[in-house]
């Protein structure tokens, strides 16, 4: 073995044992230790001031002379160090208010040192000796914590034998990039920041806390020179399009790209800003989130008594986190599944301590389990997200969609008439325009319900709904399946190259849903903002490349064809000359074609008994009649054009 290898093994032996030392200690024995180091250091400095006023061949005489004095003032200082709880900081993460905490306290001690002096009986010290100690004493505290920082920080910095460290870049040298550059210099999790990089030129070129940062553009040439291995997006504060293009330019470098949490997920306290994250579609996305407006949220929900169908759901159960913010009179949560149900009922009890919930298991097709549940609770305002939304396995079980998704809507909406419900908002779905699936077709019968019931003058039930695209992160979601076969290093399966989708993030979905509803008089298609459509391929090579890896050679990417009932593009609108704004600019309002009652009633009722009867073909043949824009496809096309023929 070389002797630079036997040094650096002794190196690893010796800071290995100091830190298991130091661990070992208990707190009371670490301030213990502390407290000693400054009652010397605060002697020296005393002592030392003593000796530039007197000289120093006279200092032990004079310290003599003023003994009572000395112990006097390092006992102040103590005490003020005690009181700012200067003990209980952990050294490795001393920062500058840390130090302006010394100063506060040292400047205190001083300034009662000083009165205690001139109050006392004893000789009168120099102002000059006092103030030679305040100073010295503020020096010597301040540069012996600050030597214990770098020194446990150059320690864990040391690159061992065998080790394997990860260079670390961090985009972003401001406090958040700080506080992490701080956090992987303390911890010993084998990362090591070699550099910033930040956008700002006053900083290019300089150190912050000992690590230069570089422009953006010199990122090439220091992959090349450093090999570093991910880069870290400590940028909290940026939004929509900015970061995006950050992004987009950090592909090319072919590392993994993760980030911080946002100002919203710190706020929430529900994480630290150094709890690193994987990049999410909404990262890549760029949407720039608009404020909600708290009159909208509320007007449906604050002191009323409110029911959320499909409450264990991917939309429904973020319904329910948002109208317990909102300090309903009671919230009911309705779930079909057990353990959906159980996950919701737990998550608000923790979350909302102080919530009025009740979790009702039970089917909304069931008339008169719902109508006992809302007459029993007088329920005011009833959100319906459940659904059978799956576009495959509804087109592999049409009865059970139909059932579902139409006559429980044409059920809950009866029971909410029936139980003199205020307001009933209908979740809807982009797949219900021109739909090519039995998902969307079912989807439009609901609305078409909702539309007829709400033209009747004989409740006072306001019916609306509001239709949107895909919610990130939903059960069946792309992303968290594209995310899963990188990392199990699988092929990425997508049914086309060119299929596009709108997307939202479900708390933003959820948000604008109860906007919209807070808006309506009555019968309305609201429409959320979706943004831009997303091509699905370009998404799966984007996430490819920010996971350090290069499309079809490190991840492949299979086309496999286009599921049943799936379209290549989704719209929003039939008519998009049709859409109004409203007073919220991410929402709009469209008059779709509808059925009057009378006409839409009959059939319904011949929909619905064929599929008592699970007659498949009768079930295709009357949502073509409901919806003339239906346009199945394979197995249900054939039965499209028998319809049309008769």
């Amino acid at each position: 073995m070389s002797t630079k290898s036997q040094s650096l093994l002794s190196i690893e032996a010796t800071a290995t044992t100091l830190e298991k030392s130091i661990n070992a200690l208990s707190n009371h024995q670490k301030y213990t230790i502390l407290t000693s180091i400054d009652i010397c250091l605060f002697l020296i400095s005393m002592m030392a001031a003593i000796g530039f006023e007197y000289g120093f061949d006279l200092m032990p005489v004079e310290v003599l002379s003023q003994g009572q004095f000395v112990l006097l003032d390092v006992g102040i200082k103590i005490g003020f160090f005690w009181y700012f709880r200067i003990y209980q900081q952990v050294l490795r993460y001393i920062d500058g208010s840390f130090i302006f905490t010394i100063a506060k306290a040292s400047i205190a001690s001083f300034i009662a040192t000083t009165i205690v002096a001139y109050l006392s009986a004893a000789p009168v010290i120099p102002a000059s000796v006092l103030i030679g100690d305040g100073m010295l004493a503020l020096i010597l505290a301040i540069s012996y914590r600050l030597c214990v920082r770098l020194t446990i920080g150059r320690m864990r910095q040391i690159v061992y034998p065998g080790r394997n460290v990860r260079g670390i870049v961090i985009y972003g040298a401001g406090s958040a990039g700080c506080v992490l550059a701080q956090a992987l210099i303390g911890e010993n999790n084998g990362k090591r920041p070699i550099g910033f990089v930040d956008d700002n030129q006053y900083l290019q070129g300089r150190n912050v806390q000992g690590i230069r940062v570089y422009a953006p553009a010199e990122l090439l040439k220091l992959k090349a020179n450093t090999g570093f291995e991910e880069i870290l997006l400590a940028m909290p504060s940026i939004e929509g399009q900015r970061k995006r293009d950050i992004l987009q330019k950090l592909q090319i470098l072919g590392v993994p790209v993760k980030t911080v949490p946002s100002i919203a997920e710190i706020l929430s306290g529900h994480v630290s800003i150094n709890r690193v994250r994987e990049l999410d579609i909404e990262d890549l996305l760029g949407r720039k989130p608009i404020a909600a407006n708290p009159e909208l949220l509320q007007h449906d929900i604050t002191n009323r008594v409110v029911l959320v169908t499909g409450g264990g759901g991917s939309i429904g159960s973020e319904l329910c986190r948002q109208i317990a913010k909102q300090q309903p009179k009671m919230l009911i949560v309705y779930e079909l599944h057990e353990f959906a149900l159980y996950q919701m009922d737990m998550e608000l009890g923790e979350n909302y301590p102080h919530l009025n919930k009740v979790a009702c298991l039970g089917s909304v097709t069931d008339a008169q389990a719902l109508k006992g549940v809302l007459d029993t609770y007088g329920v005011e305002t009833i959100y319906h997200a459940a659904a059978y939304k799956h576009v495959p396995i509804v087109e592999a079980n049409p009865v059970s969609g139909i059932i579902n998704n139409i006559n429980g809507t044409l059920t809950t909406a009866q029971c909410a008439i029936a139980c003199g419900v205020g307001k009933f908002v209908l979740i809807s779905t982009d797949k219900a325009v021109r739909p090519t699936n039995i998902m969307g077709a079912t989807k439009r019968v609901a609305e078409l319900v909702l539309q007829g019931l709400a033209d009747q003058t004989n409740h006072n039930t306001c019916f609306t709904m509001v239709r949107f695209g895909n919610v990130l992160g939903s059960s069946g979601s792309v992303v968290p399946r594209f995310r899963a076969q990188i990392a199990e290093g699988k092929a990425i399966t997508l049914t086309h190259t060119d299929i596009t989708r709108y997307f939202m993030t479900i708390p933003e979905a959820a948000t604008l849903v109860i906007q919209a509803g807070a808006m309506a008089n009555g019968g309305e298609v609201f429409l959320l903002d979706m943004g831009e459509p997303v091509k699905i391929y370009d998404l799966a090579t984007q996430m490819i490349r920010l996971h350090g890896m290069e499309p079809h050679r490190d991840v492949k990417i299979e086309i496999v064809g286009l599921r049943p009932g799936e379209k290549i593009y989704e719209e929003l609108l039939i008519d998009c000359d049709a859409a109004l704004p409203t007073g919220h600019p991410k929402i709009f309002c469209a008059r779709e074609a509808k059925l009057a009652w009378k006409e839409l009633s009959p059939q319904l009722t011949e929909l619905l008994e064929a599929a008592e009867r699970c007659e498949v073909t009768e079930c295709v043949s009357a949502l073509h009649n409901l919806v003339p824009e239906y346009q199945p496809m394979g197995q249900y096309a054939r039965v499209k054009y028998e319809a049309v023929a008769a």
